[in-house]
């Protein structure tokens, strides 16, 4: 009995083993995707944050004396 044990310790191995080289060889170009898009949008937010600021300060009063 003590044989078999020792027998199950190297195919729980194996199996645990091809299970994270599963989880690890999976496709994750989606998340690529997703990331490039986000960026995207965060430099446009900024791009328009800057134009708003530049147009506020050609705007304002205090500096036209």
């Amino acid at each position: 009995m003590a044989s078999l044990a020792w027998l199950l310790i190297p195919l729980f191995a194996a199996i645990g083993a091809g299970i994270w080289g599963s989880w690890a060889a999976r496709d994750r170009t989606q998340g690529d995707i997703s990331e490039l898009a986000g960026y995207a949008r965060f430099r446009e937010a900024m791009g328009n944050a800057e134009q708003a600021k530049a147009k506020a300060q050609a705007h304002s009063g205090s500096d036209s004396v």
